[in-house]
């Protein structure tokens, strides 16, 4: 310390001609370098800060227990989106005619064509109604055909749907003539479920356990997922909607904090990314499926097959040792730790476990409230309901328009997904390079552009014709559907983002429980942009759009960086957490910092292998560096002493 004191004196003593000249190689080629060796020092003091990282780093980071573990989230995922969209494939649109059988009581030989010519009336183009009926007569066939019939009314006996190829709800519950807003309920009922189901699984998985709360989703998706196949009523299968929906929402949020809680680092993001790249898979699968079997019954049957084997997770499922230790459970978490160290073939050492001790207070008491009283983490969940709201709104605007298109529903789902396979996978990139905080915005941002692009894009097919005359109707649809595919890839990478940004910003005792209220607001969402869409011109839910995305990618800059820091344990670690921009990696770094460091770390190594305490000692060098060239204020001076104290603290 004393040598660190006597370097910051000959900082001060510096000529400040001397750092105007320096300045000028501000852009030295080594500033790459340092900002590996600051990401470096970065993980060095998480895992000083972090007890659970040395834990993890002596159990395996990403041994065979965690590969297994990651590996188990991706079946569930698959049907998660599988039941989730399912109702997209399931009101195959049909047309329907009233059922006019009674004429075969007196003409048992007509054909379908003449049965409908006699029985139903005609439009003035020809067509035939499909909700009217002529009334039957106590006539004979040839005085039926000699004067014809003229008494209509609406159908008596039920519909037919002559030109059906596939077994659907709608002719299944004949939902058809005034009773289309069924379809419209059925979309409801599944908003509901996820309603409700992100605030229970949300309480149920902070207080419970991940555990018990993965079991439940997993036990709902089987019953009502496989038990759709047998409903014989629409209000029966509007319930078993309402129970699959709370099933995926909830694990969704369950299956999320138990892999960031049991992984570190960049492993913590693949394995989020890779599970939501298996959900595209799932809405792939579906599609693939949906548009093979012939009956609606079918695809929830092959669907709760192939669940039914989730059963096993009950004996192969790990609890997260975080949230048994925020619980008190040292012993439990103890165990889990011993276990998962044994299936990689590791040993932990006796110091490290004896270090899991219990807090001051035995149990890490929090409640829904601590998101109003505390400053910090109500700022967290205010940013990524805003974020999680406009992608909710925007996507499932972005979708309707593709509809109003014309587009079929296979196409609709199963371009999008195979496309949201590369853009989840992207954010790998984008998180390695600029981590959280600046791959959310840029994510955002891309929103943002294709959300412009089609304002000046036709809306409709009838918009082709009108705002477009001169153009190629076939070009233009195709340049739209290409800036709304385009829109929805950008929006599964702000998803992927989002979701592991927010559970490494939210605390371990609340983190399932900030899910469930963020998730809240991508329920909002989607009810705005149905209402919206349905209620006024299509260029304003656009218009919205955009708006949305421009107040969430400013709202994004008042979020902390996450990556390389240790994961909030508590409330009070949560309030500790600083909003303030990091200047370590600021791009205005001047010339004589970027020079002394790489006279610091030709010094400290000369080849790539820089050990931890070599790193500490060259970060450490370089933020002395880094100091103004005047004398340095006494408040910086205190913040550096306070660090160098924390960090050699036993």
């Amino acid at each position: 310390m004393a040598g660190e004191e006597n370097f910051k004196e000959e900082l001060r003593s510096q000529d400040a001609s001397r750092n105007l000249n320096q300045h000028k190689v501000a852009g030295h080629p080594h500033s790459r370098s340092l900002e590996m060796l600051l990401r470096r020092f970065r993980a060095v003091h998480t895992k000083q800060d972090d007890k659970f990282a040395n834990l993890l780093d002596a159990v395996g980071e990403f041994g065979t227990f965690q590969q297994r573990l990651v590996a188990l989230t991706f079946i569930p995922s698959i049907m998660s989106a599988f039941f989730m969209f399912a109702d997209h494939f399931v009101f195959t649109a049909q047309k329907p005619y009233c059922n006019t059988s009674w004429i075969l009581a007196v003409g048992p030989h007509l054909s379908e064509a003449e049965q409908l010519n006699l029985t139903i009336p005609q439009a003035p183009n020809g067509s035939f109604l499909t909700c009217l009926m002529y009334l039957p007569v106590p006539w004979n066939l040839d005085s039926i055909i000699q004067f014809g019939l003229n008494d209509t009314d609406t159908c008596q006996d039920g519909w037919i749907y002559p030109d059906a190829k596939k077994r659907s709800l709608i002719n299944e519950f004949d939902l058809v003539c005034g009773m289309e807003t069924k379809k419209d309920t059925a979309q409801i009922m599944f908003m509901a479920g996820l309603l409700i189901g992100s605030l229970i699984f949300g309480l149920i998985t902070d207080k419970m356990g991940r555990y018990p709360a993965i079991l439940l989703s997993l036990l709902g998706l089987i019953i009502f997922g496989f038990g759709t196949a047998f409903v014989n009523s629409f209000h029966l299968y509007l319930f078993f909607r309402f129970g699959i929906s709370q099933s995926v929402v909830g694990y969704a949020i369950s299956s999320i904090s138990l892999a960031t809680e049991w992984l570190v680092g960049e492993h913590r993001a693949h394995a989020i990314i890779l599970e939501h790249c298996f959900f595209a898979v799932g809405a792939m699968l579906l599609t693939g499926i949906a548009y093979s079997l012939p009956h609606w019954r079918l695809l929830f049957l092959v669907g709760g097959i192939l669940v039914i084997p989730l059963i096993s997770y009950i004996w192969i499922l790990p609890e997260s040792p975080r949230w048994l230790m925020m619980k008190g459970k040292v012993k439990e978490a103890k165990q889990v730790l011993c276990y998962a160290a044994s299936v990689n073939k590791k040993t932990i050492p006796s110091n490290l476990l004896d270090e899991l001790q219990l807090p001051r207070k035995k149990v890490t008491r929090a409640s829904v409230l601590d998101f109003c009283k505390n400053r910090q983490l109500c700022k967290v969940t205010l940013v990524m309901s805003c974020v999680w709201f406009t992608v909710s709104y925007t996507y499932f605007t972005l979708n309707l328009r593709m509809r109003e298109l014309g587009v079929s529903v296979h196409f609709r789902h199963m371009v999008p997904s195979i496309m949201e396979v590369p853009a989840r996978l992207c954010c790998i990139f984008l998180l390695q390079q600029i981590g959280r905080k600046w791959s959310l915005a840029v994510t955002l941002l891309q929103a943002i552009i294709w959300c412009l692009l089609l304002l000046f894009l036709p809306e409709g097919e009838d918009g082709l014709r009108l705002k477009w005359p001169r153009c190629p109707a076939t070009e233009l649809k195709s340049m739209t559907i290409l800036v709304l595919t385009l829109g929805e890839f950008s929006l599964a990478a702000t998803v992927t983002v989002f979701f592991l940004y927010t559970a490494e910003l939210l605390p371990t005792v609340l983190r399932a429980t900030g899910l469930g209220l963020v998730s809240l607001a991508s329920v909002a969402g989607a009810i705005l942009s149905l209402t919206i869409i349905s209620q006024t011109p299509s260029l304003l839910p656009i218009f919205l759009c955009c708006v949305l995305a421009i107040v969430a990618f400013s709202l994004s800059s008042l979020l902390p960086e996450t990556r390389d820091q240790p994961l909030s344990e508590s409330l009070k670690h949560s309030s500790q957490i600083s909003f303030q921009k990091d200047v370590a990696l600021d791009s205005s770094s001047d010339g004589s910092f970027r020079n002394k460091v790489k006279d610091i770390k030709t010094k400290e190594t000369s080849s790539d292998d820089m050990s931890e305490e070599a790193a500490k000692n060259v970060i450490l060098n370089a933020q002395i560096l880094r100091l103004d060239p005047y004398p340095v204020s006494n408040s910086a001076l205190k913040q550096f002493n306070k660090e160098e104290a924390n960090s050699q603290a036993p």
